[in-house]
């Protein structure tokens, strides 16, 4: 559903300052934005030596904690290149690529800073964290560079990212470029000694589903009815989710890790046939993620109600949250560090994690983890009600860039 100011309000602002917003948009964004804060709650604090997406030991509960986690990222980046189409609508071409640029830039400068800081609390930057912020600044810069030479080029080099990348499955990486780009599984790469970066989101598969969310803007433009946004996006949806099921029980092409059965039994068979490739974002996660988050934008178009308008306070500053969530939950963690009696001396993990007080064997199980994440989603919705309410009657230039 797409709204607008109300006439009072219009009436008070220039004409060019009033801005229409895609609802579902900002709530599908809040509820990926609370949901990524669990994945990351269960980094710092879960007490657990099992993997997760290891079939032979996991628990469908903790298998369920880490998958739905997934539709996170690729729905973020998703709905990013479909907000880049709709605010490219109030400028020039030269204009909306200049500004994805150096937005980019911008966000790739506080990965290397202020983000990674937030992961590690080292102020002497020992490693750099290469992650979904970093990938959506490079994303940015390249969207913003196929803007200039034509926006033709911008679907079909979208379409053959998003379906071709996994080719790279059957060779082998050609140097530190060739995998930052385009095959990167969690990798450390050193520059310096005791120096790195820890790179887990390869720049190019997550640049092809910008440019997807950017080539279906104009579905969330005026010109579409809602009834006509609807239909297309359920039918987008059922496709994008067949597509899945269908290279799923292939088994071949598009994940380089095949299902299979678990001898473990059926519940944990269906939790491999899940269980997808994330580093790169392989074409099965991909379509198993965006697939529900097309049908999900579709359900959402007319969600009013508390819980509605509660999601959108998330998805209307979703920049501002990721840079608090992180801090939150990297504070809580060092005060339970030093509440279990440790000190400044065990601030660096014995078995190598690299963030300042975390230590492998203090945390919480699951419950533990869920307490943790309730506790920090509501904390931060007061700060980010202040924030969106602060962006809604100031106009600075550098709000666009928060």
């Amino acid at each position: 559903m797409i709204t607008s100011p109300t006439t009072a309000t219009a009436a008070a602002m220039p004409a060019a300052r009033v801005k229409y917003r895609v609802v579902s948009i900002d709530i599908l964004r809040g509820a990926v934005m609370i949901i990524m804060a669990l994945d990351h709650v269960r980094d710092y604090f879960h007490l657990s030596p099992v993997d997760p997406t290891d079939m032979s030991a996991t628990t469908p509960l903790l298998f369920f904690t880490r998958w739905i986690t997934h539709f996170c990222a690729p729905t973020f980046v998703f709905l990013s290149g479909v907000s880049a189409y709709l605010s490219g609508q109030r400028k020039s071409k030269a204009e909306a690529s200049l500004f994805l640029i150096k937005r980019g830039a911008w966000l790739v400068l506080l990965e290397l800073t202020l983000i990674t800081l937030g992961w590690t609390f080292d102020p002497l930057y020992h490693l750099f964290i290469l992650q979904v912020i970093w990938a959506i600044g490079w994303s940015m810069i390249i969207l913003g560079a196929v803007l200039a030479i034509s926006p033709k080029l911008v679907p079909v080099l979208g379409l053959l990212l998003v379906l071709g990348h996994n080719i790279t499955d059957y060779t082998q990486p050609a140097g530190n470029a060739w995998t930052i780009l385009m095959t990167s599984p969690p990798s450390f790469i050193g520059f310096a000694k005791d120096r790195g970066a820890f790179d887990l989101y390869a720049i190019l598969p997550w640049t092809g589903i910008m440019m997807l969310g950017y080539s279906i803007g104009t579905w969330f433009s005026q010109a579409y009815t809602p009834e006509r946004r609807r239909k297309t996006l359920l039918i987008a949806g059922f496709a994008v989710t067949g597509v899945f099921i269908i290279l799923r029980l292939i088994n071949h092409y598009g994940d380089r890790a095949p299902w299979s059965v678990q001898p473990r039994g059926g519940v944990i068979t269906f939790l491999s046939f899940l269980n997808v490739t994330k580093y790169p974002p392989s074409l099965m996660y991909t379509c198993m993620t965006l697939g529900p988050a097309l049908l999900l934008l579709a359900v959402i178009e007319k969600a009013k109600g508390a819980f509605s308008n509660i999601l959108q306070v998330y998805g209307r500053v979703p920049f501002f949250y990721y840079i608090l969530h992180l801090y939150l939950i990297h504070l809580c963690c060092a005060i339970l560090f030093f509440a279990t009696g440790h000190t400044f001396k065990d601030a660096v993990d014995p078995v190598g994690v690299p963030f300042l007080f975390h230590r492998h064997d203090v945390g919480f199980g699951l419950a533990g983890v869920y307490a943790v994440w309730l506790f920090v989603v509501t904390l931060l919705y007061f700060p980010c009600k202040w924030y969106d309410a602060y962006k809604r009657v100031h106009h600075q230039w550098w709000l666009s860039y928060v």
